[in-house]
């Protein structure tokens, strides 16, 4: 059904196979990030597995004049496609639906994709179509999926209509790096770590955007097109994505996204630096984000007892956020005439350490791989992620890229190092500063760990100091 590169989502796709393979009429519910591939998982699934026909039917995206009757007139047009019948139209979802159910049979996949699209402009489309599913009684797999995941939460998974009638919720997740680096093979890139590293720190994991590399050109051309020319699809594809998702209505989300763009923050610190009024509604906002796939709150929590402090530390989780809000948008103007057309990227300013700070982004997504170069199983981690500790006056202040704590009272303190040179033996007092500072209880170990992309000094390669030196070249080919 679909020529596109499929990779990875096995889980995914295992779970879809059991349900499906119950024989009954099952509903399930697809969340994630805009194109992190949820209508491709179903094609791909349907491809596989579906005995019978897989009919699939799509919103329209909001803009002015996309009326409840227009996303109708769209369900209409797409039915009478599929059906090689003559156009219809129908004034009620009750109507529409049930003239889908004469073509239903045994063993059908139905996709309802970008499910908020087609019924945010109609109050009245919930229940008639909760109305329709409680008849349906023949095997059959109903798949409702969408970007706008809060409205898919309260219309949805958490209203009263469909309680106890979804048997399956999948939340999608970027590719991991391993299964991103063979996407870019299948694609035909071939480019050294360093670059292969440099495409997926501006894109992270979403299948979509890495279908756009070009396969002719270097990795730094095919990141000029994309980011730094004229519309290049990096370039509009911020405000499409604010627009689509919050319905014209992103301002202050982007204000948040500015706000957490150099770093983790407190919500109490992103409310100062957006000026927002003391009100519960930016915690809301941060839900928002968060559910959308853009943010992670990442709790602090106590090395002694283990259990959550009041505050969270908020971040931008997407590496295309960051690079858009760091990177691109500061430079529009000078994109929009062509300003970089003869620039190499490794002149534009602070490049370097921009890159150092996307990978350090890619690499918290894919944090299950840390822990398994660390030699740490998951079981044994009783807390992990970026670390901050608050200067006070009885400790000192430091920050640290990536934290574990494990159950035999082992804290892992380890440091992202990502530069073009090989890393020198400063690195050892550096990490040693950090652990210094950090207040630790007494009894547990602070165990160093490194990672790095340019290599390392024979002094650090030949010292006791860490516990583990590791190239995350090799998370390329770990698949």
């Amino acid at each position: 059904m679909s020529n596109t590169i499929f990779i990875g989502r096995r889980a995914e796709l295992e779970r879809l196979k059991a349900l499906y393979h119950t024989k009954t009429a099952k509903l399930v519910v697809i969340k994630g990030r805009r194109r992190i591939g949820k209508s491709r998982l179903i094609t791909e699934f349907a491809s596989r597995y579906a005995t019978q026909r897989f009919w699939s039917f799509a919103g329209l995206a909001p803009q002015d004049g996309i009326s409840a009757q227009a996303q109708r007139d769209h369900f209409a047009r797409q039915l009478s496609f599929m059906l090689k019948v003559p156009p219809m139209t129908f004034l009620d979802w009750s109507d529409g639906l049930e003239y889908l159910s004469l073509h239903i049979t045994a063993g059908n996949i139905i996709l309802f994709d970008e499910i908020s699209w087609m019924g945010a402009k109609d109050p009245t489309f919930i229940p008639k179509l909760k109305a329709w599913w409680d008849k349906q009684t023949m095997h059959m797999l109903l798949v409702c999926c969408g970007s706008v995941s809060t409205w898919i939460e309260e219309n949805i998974l958490k209203s009263t209509a469909f309680f106890g009638r979804i048997h399956l919720t999948l939340t999608l997740e970027p590719l991991s790096i391993p299964e991103s680096a063979e996407f870019l093979r299948k694609r035909g890139i071939q480019c050294s770590a360093y670059d292969r590293y440099k495409l997926l720190s501006v894109v992270g994991g979403i299948p979509w955007y890495l279908e756009q590399f070009n396969a002719e050109i270097t990795a730094d051309e095919n990141i000029k097109q994309l980011a730094f020319e004229k519309n290049g699809l990096l370039v509009i594809e911020f405000d499409r994505i604010f627009h689509d998702l919050f319905n014209g209505k992103g301002t202050t989300y982007k204000k948040i996204l500015n706000a957490l763009k150099d770093g983790q923050k407190t919500l109490a610190e992103i409310r100062a630096l957006i000026k927002f009024p003391y009100s519960g509604t930016l915690s809301q906002m941060m839900e928002h984000l968060m559910v959308a796939g853009f943010v992670h709150k990442q709790p602090l929590w106590s090395f002694k007892t283990t259990t959550r402090l009041k505050q969270s530390l908020y971040r931008i989780t997407d590496p295309y956020m960051r690079f858009y809000l760091k990177m691109i948008e500061p430079n529009l103007s000078k994109i929009s005439v062509g300003g970089y057309q003869d620039m190499s990227l490794e002149t534009l300013p602070g490049f370097e350490t921009h890159f150092g700070l996307q990978l350090e982004y890619l690499l918290l997504q894919n944090r299950p791989l840390l822990a398994k170069a660390i030699g740490i199983h998951g079981a044994d981690i009783l807390a992990d992620g970026p670390y901050r500790q608050t200067k006070t006056t009885i400790q000192q202040g430091c920050q640290i890229d990536y934290l574990v704590q494990t159950a035999t009272k082992n804290i892992f303190i380890c440091e992202f190092k990502f530069k073009k040179r090989e890393i020198g033996s400063g690195i050892m007092s550096e990490m040693q500063d950090k652990i210094s500072a950090l207040k630790v209880p007494r009894g547990f170990a602070t165990v160093p760990v490194l990672f790095h992309l340019s290599g390392v000094a024979d002094a650090i390669a030949t010292s006791a100091y860490f516990y583990r030196i590791i190239d995350i070249v090799d998370f390329l080919e770990d698949n």
